[in-house]
């Protein structure tokens, strides 16, 4: 099998055959994966249907809102340039997230000469992926969206080598262990259970490894979150005649949620604020001028280590002292 990764059955986590050189099966619940357009399809035939309208409003809302390009060069761009001009804005605050999440987790591991296995979740059209796999590392771009805009297909533009992979969140094609980090790539927010997502993440990860929340937003107050989610679905019933909530995602984390995440969890989060400019600084106080009482979102690089690993660390770095 051409791929850094191991492979496991969505289903039951068995160990899958090769049985042609784009597809693989699972002896123990009579199902085969293939590999279509570069990307392997592991999203499981009776879920299929349970996405398939998010799938289709998702594509939808991006291509309306002028997402995506023919020129390779767009891609190869992302984060650090919008060559489109339709998301700049966006785009730079993806650019902050991401300075901030290489120097806290990728840098100090090549510093050490460590080539990591990284699983991009919610990886769109894989421009994290395809900066990774620059930079030496092992990188799967894992979501939903396979078309070639916005999603999975992309992957034809560029140069690097990542694999592409179709799949949900809750039910990861991989055994236990097979990644050093797993990053959430502004996509841990479209979970229907953070908690049930989280677990799958960590079932998957090395015991290690760092589990990262990059660039969802995160409110102090749970009603300025849920007010949010009713003003982008009144903004899309109006623009595109639906409001886009076939499944009931969370669309926003609390800090409550974090530290009740962690206790559940057994993890330590570290959180960091990347500087995002003058003008996302002032986003408070404009808050409180056009929307009342509504808290602005913060968007965060979000850490989480096992504590038990933090704990034994810290012994260690006690004892040699």
């Amino acid at each position: 099998m051409a791929t850094p990764f191991p492979f496991a059955c969505p289903r039951c986590h068995s160990t899958l055959t090769q049985t042609a050189p784009d597809e693989l099966c699972c002896a123990a619940e009579g199902l085969s994966f293939q590999r279509i357009d570069g990307a392997w399809r592991f999203l499981l035939p009776e879920r299929a249907g349970y996405f398939a309208q998010f799938i289709r409003e998702y594509e939808t809302i991006r291509q309306a809102e002028g997402r995506g390009s023919q020129d390779a060069a767009y891609y190869r761009s992302l984060p650090y340039r919008d060559l489109s001009g339709r998301m700049s804005a966006d785009w730079r605050i993806r650019a902050a997230s991401f300075d901030a999440f290489l120097r806290e987790c990728i840098v100090p591991a090549e510093r050490q000469g460590r080539r990591l296995r990284a699983l991009d979740l919610g990886a769109g059209n894989g421009w994290l992926s395809n900066r990774l796999a620059a930079r030496g590392h092992a990188a799967a771009a894992v979501d939903l969206m396979v078309n070639d805009f916005d999603g999975l297909g992309c992957q034809r533009y560029y140069e690097t080598a990542f694999v592409p992979v179709q799949a949900e969140f809750d039910r990861l094609p991989f055994p236990a262990g097979a990644a050093d980090l797993i990053l959430f790539n502004s996509s841990l927010h479209y979970a229907v259970h953070i908690d049930e997502t989280l677990r799958e993440a960590l079932r998957v990860l090395d015991a290690a490894g760092r589990l990262v929340i990059m660039d969802s937003p995160v409110y102090r107050d749970a009603g300025s979150g849920e007010r949010m989610v009713h003003e982008r679905e009144r903004s899309f019933v109006q623009r595109f005649g639906f409001p886009s909530n076939s499944l009931p995602s969370q669309n926003y984390l609390t800090y409550r949620l974090l530290d009740e995440l962690a206790r559940a969890l057994n993890v330590d989060w570290r959180i960091i604020t990347p500087a995002y400019g003058i003008g996302w600084m002032l986003r408070p106080l404009r808050a409180r001028l056009s929307r009342g009482d509504r808290e602005p979102a913060k968007f965060h690089v979000i850490i989480g280590t096992r504590a038990t690993e933090v704990a034994a660390t810290a012994a260690k770095s006690t004892c040699v002292d």
